[in-house]
């Protein structure tokens, strides 16, 4: 018996043991199973453009219900309650308006007494006073930051193109005093 995990296989186009190959000894025979694994590609391919084309025209199709059901206004309750929303000024009015102040810095409450600065509009107010990510704000003018909604009042607060004086610490820990100075949102 012979051990049949040793015996080298034979080189493709060979026959095992010396035999003829097929193209010398005649005409090849067809692989049965080559035109049907053609005709099953074909039908995968073929069923996926369809399964594609069924997802983009249903999501093009939810995207249209969903501008319309956010056209009508209001805030739709889960309960099928509709809630009108309140109506808009008119543009004398906005013209009229208080505009919003920002230091063009977005913070979160750090866990701690601070707000912890993430991220930065660049170029912004904060960006041109110094600030980077991982600053901690501890304090604005003569207010002090516990959280980021009292960064947010005291931003509020202040009069746009009027220095400001910011006490920040960084992430490696050294203290420093930053003039900002609060710009105008449009």
């Amino acid at each position: 018996m012979e051990q049949t995990a040793l015996r080298p296989k034979p080189m493709p186009g060979r026959e095992p043991d010396g035999a003829a190959s097929a193209t010398e000894s005649g005409p090849a025979r067809p692989r049965p199973h080559a035109a049907r694994r053609r005709g099953r590609r074909l039908l995968n391919v073929l069923f996926a453009a369809f399964a594609g084309a069924v997802l983009v025209l249903s999501g093009i199709g939810l995207g249209a219900m969903g501008a319309t059901v956010i056209g009508k206004g209001g805030v739709i309750d889960p309960r099928g309650r509709h809630t009108p929303s309140p109506p808009t000024p008119s543009p004398s009015a906005a013209a009229s308006a208080p505009a919003a102040v920002t230091l063009g810095v977005q913070v979160m409450d750090a866990g701690k007494p601070g707000a912890l600065v993430v991220g930065l509009h660049v170029p912004g107010p904060a960006q041109e006073a110094g600030l980077v990510r991982g600053d901690l704000l501890l304090v604005f003018g003569r207010t002090r930051i516990d959280t980021a909604a009292d960064l947010a009042r005291a931003v509020a607060r202040a009069r746009p193109g009027a220095k400001v004086k910011l006490t920040v610490r960084h992430r490696g820990g050294g203290y420093q005093q930053l003039t900002v100075v609060p710009a105008v949102v449009t």
